[in-house]
């Protein structure tokens, strides 16, 4: 069991690491034009107009919790003075309710591509096996969240956080996420294998977001009554 523990939290986030960054590489040097949502808008708008904004806004949300959760130190909290009870309030308003709306947003995107034929024939096979993986990343860190809320349960950042941490120091603290009860082991060990599937998915769409758009020049148009009005010629 000991070597299989070092395996899975000691090796595997690195070669994750790895297949996730060399698979990214090779998808936007060979198949920039894919790394699209392939979107469906056009088959079916109404479910998509609540369900997309509900998962993305939501999954935004998780994420940043994640960043919280697993970066910041408890002692840092400590030291601005955010007790427990409140972490554990926070974590389970604002991160029960982002973890709920992602899996609502999930369901009923999922529940759109069955009923709508056209979206489902559109679909990728990679898609059958990412979307069961998400869901149950999302499903399990609900789950995690509420389990967590409880007075005196599982704290963590004192197991969960450490071991994260430790990866960037490259010296894994295998028994701090061996010691984790058996849910955060299942939700961090899901984590991991979407990220191993991300660059071979449409998740991969994620690095297109278009950011240079809010630092762009504004475009100027000018209507051609407008030019009229001013003598100017076509």
């Amino acid at each position: 069991m000991r070597h299989l523990q070092i395996a899975l939290w000691g090796v595997l986030p690195y070669l994750v690491l790895v297949l996730f960054v060399a698979g990214s590489v090779w998808r936007y040097r060979y198949d920039r034009f894919g790394m699209t949502t392939r979107s469906s808008q056009l088959h079916e708008s109404r479910l998509l107009r609540v369900a997309g904004p509900l998962f993305h806004y939501g999954l935004l949300f998780v994420i940043a919790g994640h960043v919280v959760g697993l970066l910041v130190p408890e002692r840092l909290t400590e030291d601005m003075h955010i007790t427990e009870a409140l972490y554990r309030a926070n974590a389970l308003v604002v991160g029960g309710l982002a973890g709920l709306a992602a899996v609502l947003g999930l369901a009923l995107l999922l529940w759109r591509r069955l009923r709508v034929r056209a979206i489902r024939q559109a679909g990728v096979r990679g898609d059958r096996l990412v979307y069961p993986v998400l869901a149950t990343v999302l499903l399990a860190g609900v789950a995690a969240t509420l389990l967590g809320s409880r007075a005196g349960s599982y704290d963590y950042r004192l197991g969960v956080s450490v071991w994260f941490r430790s990866l960037f120091e490259l010296e894994p603290d295998v028994p701090a996420m061996a010691g984790a009860p058996l849910l955060f082991q299942a939700h961090t060990l899901l984590g991991i294998v979407l990220f191993a599937l991300w660059p071979f998915s449409r998740l991969v769409h994620a690095f297109g977001v278009p950011l240079g758009y809010l630092v762009r020049p504004y475009v100027v148009y000018r209507s051609r009554a407008t030019l009229t009005d001013r003598g100017g010629t076509r």
